[in-house]
């Protein structure tokens, strides 16, 4: 997920306020628009909007990357100001492929934030499956598809209160089918 939470951290009011149920989410990347002393040890202070991060983050099973080159992620030509670590990455808990990320400094041409980048490794996986089929205008189809019917005419509704109770019922009507 790439995230750009602008100077009022709407994005990050938004992810906090909002129920949002990302399920096997292994990256969360982007622009936070929070200083803090917990990425950026030339940053004195601790914030409030740094702790609502990170409990998104918790939320989502992800932790703050270690950089293999902790610089600043945010440069600027204005005297006074001075570079920062505002853009920020937040991988899986506990993965052993996805741990550190890189930052390039020499790649951020005209913008004054420079990339992150991280190499997921993926490897190839023999996924076994098997098809089934059956003849149009067949014996079986026909048998089949007044078995799906029985299933759905079958199907009791009148309990779905919740997202819960959906998810439930929808999952019992695809085993159903699946058995047929």
């Amino acid at each position: 997920m790439n995230v750009y939470s602008d100077l009022f951290h709407s994005a990050l009011k938004y992810l906090k306020n909002t129920e949002v149920n990302i399920n096997n989410l292994l990256i969360m990347t982007g622009d936070f628009n929070i200083r803090d002393r917990l990425w950026d040890s030339s940053f004195l202070h601790h914030s409030s909007i740094s702790e609502d991060l990170l409990i998104i983050t918790d939320s989502f099973d992800l932790e703050l990357s270690t950089p293999t080159n902790p610089i600043p992620t945010r440069y600027l030509d204005t005297i006074g100001e001075y570079d920062s670590i505002i853009d920020l990455m937040f991988l899986h808990s506990g993965s052993r492929e996805l741990n550190e990320h890189i930052i390039h400094p020499d790649w951020h041409l005209s913008s004054d934030h420079v990339p992150l980048t991280i190499t997921i490794p993926i490897t190839e996986e023999f996924i076994y499956f098997s098809k089934f089929k059956i003849l149009k205008n067949s014996e079986e189809e026909e048998i089949f598809v007044k078995e799906i019917i029985n299933i759905f005419k079958a199907l009791n509704t009148s309990s779905i209160m919740n997202r819960k109770s959906l998810e439930y019922t929808v999952n019992s009507l695809a085993t159903r089918i699946e058995q047929a």
